[in-house]
């Protein structure tokens, strides 16, 4: 047992200098999926675009070359599933797109920013779990179980581009994704470099601690298999909506022994901290509030539809944008693609308002 609880205990700090390193990386380099989106619709300009889509081949690669080497059991992560859960994902991750925009970014980008001082995403951090958790295990799971999670398909097969039976398939869509990143010679900067190689990385490394490292073939109590200190009982590697909530619960029950350290709660915890060491080193620290009570509002609002709109969905930008989609799970592409037209849908609507003010003046 006290092996047990050692390796446990390496598990969840993995985790920890994971999320750390994620932390620092995302502040320096700007990495933010909604960013990305923004920069696309609003400038053109598709660099931190194709940072997200480097970070997601690099992960495809590694997940592919862990299940060949037989590291990891791809059937078990959080991901693989025989339902296609295509309502769900589809309202969920239109919600969390939508959500992100007028919360000023995703969950990861909120714990970014609670490093650099920003108070307007500490409030996001909370409102975002709260709405998580309820729709985890509160008044809107019910409305959720009840309604979209009642619609899906069945693929006995898995619901999972390998279903469709091409060999290296994860090798070959993580090169097609590759050569359409690396031709643009916009990409060739370390910012970008290292934004997707690093990211990806990461993804990759937290894949091979939950479902290498922290595999247990048989739990000395339980005699079943476990995958020690995560929050599903699977192979996880990073999100950022479940976790959130599971962090406030963490916090609000410390003192009741069932409640403990999960994978999740220590990525959570390392984002905040690393992006406050990379703000700190580059002195970019500063304190930030709402202008006032409108932005308040939105921030709110924003938060909300995430916390909802990440559970239904199944994940947010990096739980289905890079950790779902690196297993080739087909909700992560309906997820991602909802996440986008979301965003897409916010940031024209944004826009809009802008030039309706501006032509008022």
């Amino acid at each position: 047992m006290n092996d047990l609880a050692t390796l446990t205990k390496e598990v969840l700090g993995a985790f920890f200098v994971g999320g750390f390193l994620l932390g620092f990386i995302s502040q320096r380099t700007h990495f933010c999926t909604m960013g990305a989106i923004s920069d696309v619709v609003h400038l053109g300009d598709w660099t931190r675009a194709r940072q997200w889509a480097c970070a997601i081949a690099v992960a495809m690669l590694g997940f592919a070359a862990l299940s060949d080497l037989g590291l990891i059991d791809p059937s078990k992560t959080l991901y693989a599933s025989t339902r296609l859960m295509w309502l769900s994902t589809l309202v969920g991750g239109a919600m969390f797109g939508y959500g992100m925009v007028i919360a000023s970014g995703c969950g990861n980008k909120a714990l970014v920013r609670i490093g650099g001082g920003n108070l307007k995403s500490l409030v996001v951090f909370i409102v975002l779990g709260i709405s998580a958790f309820a729709t985890m295990k509160g008044i809107t799971a019910v409305l959720r179980s009840q309604t979209v999670d009642t619609v899906f398909f069945d693929m006995p097969s898995g619901a999972s581009l390998q279903a469709f039976g091409v060999p290296g398939i994860g090798y070959l869509v993580a090169a097609a994704i590759l050569i359409w990143v690396l031709m643009d010679k916009e990409f060739w900067s370390v910012n970008s470099v290292v934004a997707g190689v690093g990211i990806g990385s990461i993804v990759v490394a937290m894949w091979w601690v939950s479902g290498h490292l922290g595999f247990v073939p048989e739990h000395p109590e339980t005699l079943d298999a476990v995958y020690l200190a995560t929050s599903s009982g699977r192979m996880e590697a990073l999100n950022f909506v479940a976790p959130i909530a599971n962090t406030l619960d963490w916090l609000m029950f410390y003192s009741d022994a069932s409640k403990v350290l999960t994978t999740g709660v220590l990525a959570v915890v390392g984002v905040v901290c690393g992006s406050a060491a990379s703000a700190l080193q580059s002195q970019s620290f500063r304190w930030e509030s709402f202008a006032d009570a409108r932005d308040l509002g939105q921030h709110l609002m924003g938060s909300v539809l995430m916390g909802v709109g990440g559970v239904t969905a199944m994940g947010c930008t990096v739980g289905q944008g890079l950790s779902g989609l690196s297993t080739l799970s087909l909700n992560a592409v309906l997820a991602v693609a909802a996440i986008v037209m979301g965003a897409v849908v916010a940031l024209r609507q944004q826009a809009a308002r802008l030039e309706r003010s501006s032509a008022c003046v």
